[in-house]
Order: structure tokens, then C-alpha cells, then sequence
């Protein structure tokens, strides 16, 4: 960590060559070479903000890295939850993460280590330096601090849930700094930043969508929903105070969302959830960007093992694939689990666009790029520029309903909630009378793991609920001691955190002592 939250502005330039939004460069070559600025000297007009605040976006698409041979920074998030194996076998980090032995060394813990930190350096430098920016629009301005608060926040929601107790750096850090090898901060306090900086994101004139990628209202407030929800279960277990929270916070969005159905809502299909002419749009409030120029869609590892089913002929790697028998858990006639149309598909199209085939076995087609690829009689772009959803909307009414159950039970509002997810499954939903607080809380967490997958959200999930669904009985059982369909391995005690990579407790003596049961 000590290289990594010791930043530069040259750095912050680098990183930000694709901008979100268009930024003037008029004045670019009046200013010093890159490699000879520094914060100090770097920071001095907005449109210096302008390609900061661009940087830190671009510093969040190392969750789609590669990590080795057919191996990506995302799966630490899949490979653990026993929906998905693999087909190659042939990355010896990700079989340890799908067979619950990973241990510091592993490469996906410390990429996502050294990534989150980077977003959190370089967070801290926007929040640190635009403010002294002048002259600079007012509006402009809060905007793009309410932009570094968000991502500082995404970066330790994450960082949190994934280690617990993790260094709170809220400064730029150079060797000089005091606290240059930080210590473990409690998780509450943890917490209580990441709400801080929501709550302050929340208080500039953001809109509540904006097409181009940039965070608006609706991800801020479904953002801190969100981390209500988890605080409210496991570990602080917050309980009823923070349920309120999440259903109060959730409930501001949706309300927006009903009356405006044009600006947020559920797509008609779920082909639309991954067109890449869609991004940005009604559903997806919150997505990590990718266009060809810079980083093309990294979820190639879900594709069918050397089957032909893009333009480029057999190809994919296969190293991430649905677990039969969570597949077959979906209810009968749920459009989630129909071919081609929602999350799976068992055939397509011979080099993305030729005769039909049949791949054998169910496959992960929520992100793959049709427009890309090729679909039924038309050939791919062969740009795939596929965004990574990290908040829809489906997800925002599934928190509302979830929450507001556990503050007093089922209610007509929760059932719309959960129904507007279903429905969209073409699936009945008993009436209120139909549940108690027990069944309807079941029944959002089994709709979280239908609706959800494959999005790096279930392993969170699991951890905040201590629960793991049975997709042989589509009940839930405790964390610990439940085994996981993908590897026949027990969930231990200790696969509630990640273990601290091994090279940041060598780096850094002030944060002691590993995460327990891992080794020292």
C-alpha cells in the first residue's frame, strides 16, 4: 500500500486519458510537461478537476483486469459463492478461489487491494485539491467533489465488506505523512465515512441520471441504501434503526422513478439490460465504463470454452460458468432462465451470426454484447464496448422491499416492489396475505439471487445475511458449515473476510496481525 496511495498528478493524467464528459484541453500546452507535475502545480484550473475526477473513474475498471490466464480481477466476487465454476481449471489462483483455499498470496485479494487503494488516493487528491481551484464554477465544482465522495465511498464499501477492519486514509499521503503506514480502522468507523461521504455527495445539484456514465442522484442515493442495508445486518448489526434507513433511502428513488418512468426505471426485456445502446439509462444507475478505445468489455471469461459463438470463431475461456443446479433453480417459466432472452443461454449462433448450435450446457449471457458479437443473421461491430453494471434499478426495489419487511412486514408497497421485479420474469406474486415477515424476507433474498448474479453482488450478500441458498430446496441455510455447490468445500468462519495480501503486512508492520485463520 505504501506505493500505492503515494500518487501523483502525472499519474492522475495518465490513468485519465478517456474522460466522461467533454473537457476543453485549450490551455494544455501553456502547462509544464507531465512528467514534471505535481499535485501542487497540477491543480490550477477546472479543467485540471475536469480530467482528475476522470482518472479516479478510470482507476475503477481494475475490477475487470485480467489476473493471469483466464483469470479476471472480478472473480474474487464469483468464484466463492458456489453459483459459477470453471471449465479450464487452469489458473491456480482462481481454483483456489472457487475451492475456498485462498490464502495473502493469492493475486485477485491483492489486485483488489492495490486497485481500491488507488481509487482512494486519487479520490482524496480531488477532494483535497479542487477545492482550492479559482476562479471555477460553483456548480461545476460541487458536482465533481460529490463524484470523488462517491467513489472514495464505493471504494471503501468494498474495502470493507471484503477485510473488515481496513486503513481510513482521508488525506494524500506522501512519505512524509504521519500516518504513512496506517493502521486498521475499526469497520463503524469504517462505516460512518462511507455515510458521511454519501450524505455530502447527496447535497450537490447532481441529476438524477447522467447518460454519460458520471454518477448521478439516483446511484448516491441507492449507494447509501444500499450501505444502510448492509449495516443493518452483519457484523454491526444495526438492526431495525438502519432497515429504516435503507427502506426510507430506497423509497426516495423509487418515488422519483414513478414519476418519472422515462428517466429511471426497469427495462421492457432483458435483452436491453446488455445492449450497449442502452448503458447509462433508466436501469443501469451505476456503471463501470468500457469503450475499445481505452478497455473493451472485460467479461470474455464467461463466454463457452472454445465454443464459436462470437466473430471471432471458437474462443472464451469458460472460467466462469453457472453451476447446474442453481440453473435449474429458477421457477418454471421465469424468462431469467430461457434461452437467449435473459440471463442464460444453451445455443447460438455459429461465429456470432451463422446456423444455430447447441453449447451443451447453460451459459452466462447476461453480459454478453449481441450488437458486438453477432447475433441471428447479423454480424457483430466486433467493438465490444459493454459497460459493467454495479447499480440497477431491479436491485434498488429489491433493497426497499427487503428492508421495509424487516422494519414492520409485508405490505402492499413491498409486494409492488418485489412485483415489478417479477413481473418482468413474467412470474406471479402472491398477494400481501400470502406472506409473513418470514416468508416475504426469504423470498426477496431467493429474488436477490436470481435477479442479481453474476454482478459481483451475491458474496456480499452472503456475508451480510451469515446465509447461503440451497438451490437443491431454494431455502437458506447458515454461512458456516453450508457447502458449496461449485467445490464440495465447507464454508469456514474465516471465509467472512479476505485475508490482507501478505505483501502489505510485510510492507507495512502497523497493521499486525492477518484476518483470523488465515496464515501470518
Amino acid at each position: 500500500m505504501i506505493v500505492k496511495i503515494n500518487k501523483t498528478a502525472s499519474l492522475l493524467l495518465l490513468s485519465g486519458a478517456m474522460l466522461l464528459g467533454p473537457t476543453s484541453c485549450k490551455d494544455f500546452l501553456n502547462e509544464e510537461a507531465p512528467s514534471n507535475l505535481t499535485p501542487a502545480s497540477f491543480y490550477t484550473i477546472p479543467d485540471h478537476a475536469e480530467a482528475a475526477i476522470a482518472a479516479v473513474y478510470a482507476d475503477l475498471r481494475f475490477v475487470g483486469n485480467g489476473n493471469g490466464i483466464f483469470s479476471s480481477n472480478w472473480q474474487l466476487l464469483e468464484a466463492p459463492t458456489g453459483t459459477s465454476v470453471t471449465e479450464t481449471a487452469q489458473n491456480s489462483d482462481l481454483n483456489n478461489l472457487y475451492s475456498l483455499v485462498y490464502d495473502g498470496n493469492t493475486g485477485h485479494v491483492v489486485a483488489w487491494w492495490n486497485g481500491l487503494y488507488r481509487v482512494i488516493a486519487n479520490a482524496n487528491l480531488v477532494l483535497d485539491k479542487v477545492p482550492g481551484i479559482t476562479p471555477m464554477d460553483a456548480a461545476q465544482k460541487s458536482k465533481i467533489l460529490a463524484e470523488a465522495r462517491f467513489l472514495r465511498a464505493w471504494a471503501y464499501f468494498h474495502a470493507v465488506r471484503l477485510w473488515g477492519d481496513v486503513p481510513l486514509i482521508t488525506k494524500p499521503q506522501t512519505t512524509a505523512s504521519e500516518d504513512f503506514q496506517p493502521t486498521r480502522t475499526p469497520q463503524e468507523q469504517v462505516y460512518a465515512q462511507i455515510v458521511a461521504d454519501l450524505v455530502e455527495a447527496e447535497k450537490a445539484p447532481l441529476d438524477w441520471m447522467y447518460t454519460n456514465g458520471r454518477v448521478g442522484m439516483a446511484a448516491v442515493k441507492t449507494q447509501l441504501a444500499k450501505v444502510y442495508l448492509t449495516m443493518a445486518g452483519f457484523p454491526l448489526s444495526k438492526g431495525a434503526s438502519h432497515y429504516k434507513l435503507a427502506a426510507d433511502k430506497s423509497l426516495e428513488v423509487i418515488t422519483y422513478a414513478n414519476a418519472n418512468t422515462n428517466v429511471i426505471g426497469l427495462f421492457p426485456t432483458y435483452l436491453e439490460v446488455h445492449r450497449e445502446d442502452r448503458e447509462n439509462r433508466l436501469e443501469h444507475l451505476f456503471s463501470l465504463q468500457y469503450n475499445v478505445a481505452v478497455a473493451g468489455n472485460p467479461m470474455g471469461n464467461m463466454f463457452p470454452n472454445f465454443k464459436p459463438v462470437t466473430f471471432s470463431g471458437p474462443g472464451g475461456t469458460g472460467s466462469t460458468v453457472p453451476v447446474p443446479s442453481f440453473y435449474q433453480s429458477y421457477e418454471t417459466g421465469d424468462l431469467r432462465a430461457k434461452d437467449q432472452e435473459g440471463w442464460f443461454y444453451t445455443t447460438y449462433f455459429t461465429n456470432g451470426n451463422g446456423a444455430r448450435f447447441n453449447l451443451g450446457a447453460p451459459y452466462i449471457f447476461k453480459h454478453f454484447n449481441q450488437i458486438a458479437n453477432g447475433s441471428e443473421g447479423v454480424a457483430g461491430t466486433r467493438n465490444d464496448n459493454l459497460n459493467m453494471p454495479q447499480i440497477r434499478y431491479a436491485e434498488t426495489l429489491l433493497i426497499f422491499a427487503e428492508a421495509q419487511n424487516e422494519v414492520g412486514g409485508p405490505t402492499q408497497a413491498t409486494i409492488d416492489a418485489l412485483k415489478r421485479v417479477r413481473d418482468r420474469a413474467k412470474l406471479t406474486t402472491p398477494a400481501v396475505s400470502g406472506y409473513t415477515q418470514a416468508s416475504f424476507r426469504e423470498a426477496v433474498w431467493r429474488e436477490r439471487w436470481y435477479e442479481l448474479c453474476y454482478e459481483q453482488i451475491t458474496w456480499y450478500d452472503m456475508v451480510r445475511l451469515r446465509k447461503v441458498f440451497n438451490d437443491k430446496t431454494k431455502g437458506f441455510v447458515n454461512f458456516v458449515g453450508a457447502v458449496s455447490p461449485a467445490s464440495n468445500q465447507p464454508y469456514l468462519e474465516k471465509h467472512l473476510l479476505f485475508p490482507i495480501p501478505k505483501q502489505e503486512l510485510l510492507n507495512n508492520p502497523n497493521l499486525k496481525t492477518q484476518n483470523p485463520g488465515y496464515p501470518n
